[in-house]
């Protein structure tokens, strides 16, 4: 298994989500979160933004379904512009559902 964790534009969030969903991979996790890439922020004129808004994702999906749920997120995260996001896979050496304690393979 493996993690992936996207983080994406907060206006793409909701795409990204439905997107993923229709795609087979309805369990994942979201949240709202701030943090700059390598533009090091975003100057508009005199004000500068030292962390812009981002909406981070957290699936957990078998190892041949990887490159398809990178997919969906790049297609529906993309816009072209700077901020578009970053995609990160883990490897996942073990999981357990809390209610039953069962170990997932």
């Amino acid at each position: 298994m493996k993690k992936i964790t996207a983080i994406v534009r907060p206006e793409r969030a909701e795409e990204v989500a439905e997107a993923l969903g229709k795609a087979g991979f309805a369990a994942l996790t979201k949240m709202d979160v701030a943090g700059r890439g390598k533009q090091m922020g975003l100057r508009m004129g005199s004000v500068y933004y030292d962390e812009l808004p981002k909406t981070m994702f957290w699936l957990v999906v078998q190892d041949e379904r990887v490159a398809e749920a990178v997919e969906v997120i790049s297609k529906t995260a993309y816009t072209g512009n700077f901020g578009d996001g970053k995609i990160f896979v883990s490897p996942v050496e073990e999981a357990y559902t809390i209610r039953t304690g069962v170990k997932e393979l």
